[in-house]
């Protein structure tokens, strides 16, 4: 197999020159844009949160004094406007030096225009009194936090540059500097080594513990940004269940038009036929049997191919199966008319609750029907089971591969199904093979 080398030692020795050494984190902190970063967070918000804190502890006094007269209710939503702009620079000062993205708060909801609607809606919103509570939280933070980034920060540089200030300013250094003996110069260094030495090592300790120190600062004004300022984790909640109630009815509907789709174009269509040759077998019973005894014969295959029609049907809904004997059973009956060999491993200590049951049941049975239509396999597998509180499925073939969920096919629908009851679809599928499907569903325990 051929191989590709880099230039010199590792060309010549038959390997790959591996990287030079590097230099330890805890060497390189002090000099890295991100601790210059962090720092830059650090001093900034000092002045900020002086005038952040002075806005809302004015305003909100002004408001809730005037709130005996009609002008209190419009300063105090004023007040909250004001703090939510400030909220937009703080999430774009804590995105562009400390790399933290987060997204803005849920906005207000105004159930009509209007400037009362919209001071109605701003006094109602709670994130415009978590950004209230940030303005309140963040003002003696910021004091603590700058005090000791800028004490910490001055007293290692000063420290570990002490040997150059009987250089620079040997007046201040308790020394004349360098002292005239004759032809040579005797340096005060050689007067006080020992002094100088354990200074220099004090400041490179506090130089190198520095940038740390400002990181853990600045992680704390992190999580108030995350929390204060951000959504609310029940917000987000609601807007996602929201949005799942909406996929949810959408999938609904969709088998509703596929339930009625089927009807109309199979068994609906068949019956309809079936009523009409009966009406001509009904006529020619007296003046042909024989040719009336062929049309209920052809009649009878046409009630058959209804029933197994209409009984395919309630399959695809919710197999009677299913409901009587659970996933093993249901699962083993879909494998068995997969047009792929399927091997099926049910283990599970109970039966989960039937709609979770359901949406397994329908889960598996898309997934080998994808098999059969497009895998091109020889062999398939489905497993299933229980891991801690979620339900697995797994299923797997070696077919061609190639399969993806984000191309918007019946795999993406899959996905969206999955997600509205909080459940995961993973598609593994490289082209050539094989490709292994996951879903995790919620367990829930069926009664």
């Amino acid at each position: 197999m051929a191989m590709e080398y880099g230039h010199g030692y590792g060309r010549e020795h038959g390997r790959t020159a591996g990287p030079g050494p590097r230099i330890p984190a805890a060497l390189r902190a002090p000099f890295e844009a991100r601790a210059w970063r962090e720092f830059a967070y650090v001093l900034l918000s000092l002045p900020v949160s002086v005038v952040l804190f002075t806005w809302t502890v004015t305003m909100v006094s002004v408001g809730a004094g005037l709130l005996v007269t009609f002008l209190g209710i419009p300063v105090l939503a004023a007040a909250l406007a004001g703090c939510r702009g400030f909220g937009v620079l703080e999430r774009a000062r804590a995105r562009a030096l400390l790399g933290i993205d987060v997204a803005d708060p849920e906005p207000l909801r105004m159930r009509k225009p209007g400037a009362a609607a919209w001071i109605g809606a701003t006094l109602k919103s709670g994130a415009s009194w978590r950004h209230v509570v940030y303005a309140l939280v963040q003002f003696p933070w910021a004091v603590f936090a700058f005090s000791v980034a800028v004490s910490f920060w001055t007293c290692g540089w000063a420290l570990l540059s002490y040997p150059l200030w009987f250089w620079v300013f040997p007046a201040y250094a308790g020394q004349d500097g360098l002292q005239l003996y004759g032809d040579t110069h005797h340096s005060v260094y050689l007067d006080n080594p020992f002094e100088i030495t354990v200074t220099a090592l004090v400041g490179l300790v506090f130089t190198l513990a520095t940038p740390w120190l400002v990181r853990a600062l600045s992680t704390v004004d992190g999580l108030l940004v995350r929390g204060l300022l951000g959504p609310s984790p029940l917000s987000a909640r609601v807007v996602e269940l929201e949005s799942d109630r909406g996929t949810v009815v959408d999938t609904a509907a969709a088998d509703l038009r596929r339930i009625e789709r089927d009807l109309h174009d199979g068994a609906q269509a068949r019956l309809v036929n079936l009523a009409m040759d009966l009406g001509l077998a009904k006529e020619k019973l007296r003046e042909d049997p024989r040719t009336a005894a062929r049309m209920v014969e052809e009649a009878h295959g046409e009630v058959k191919t209804a029933l197994q029609e209409l009984r395919d049907l309630a399959r695809g809904i919710h197999p009677a199966v299913l409901t009587d004997r659970g996933l093993d059973a249901a699962l083993s009956a879909v494998a068995s008319r997969c047009t792929v060999p399927v091997k099926v491993e049910v283990d599970l200590p109970a039966r989960p609750a039937a709609a979770i049951e359901g949406i397994a049941y329908f889960t598996v049975s898309e997934l080998l029907q994808n098999i059969s239509k497009h895998s091109g396999a020889r062999t398939a597998s489905v497993d299933v089971w229980r891991a801690e509180d979620r339900l697995m499925l797994q299923v797997t073939d070696d077919g061609v591969g190639g399969a993806d969920a984000a191309r918007g096919s019946g795999l993406a629908g899959l996905a969206a199904r999955l997600d509205a009851v909080d459940g995961i679809l993973v598609v593994d599928s490289p082209a050539g093979g094989p490709t292994r499907a996951t879903a995790e569903l919620p367990w829930r325990q069926g009664g």
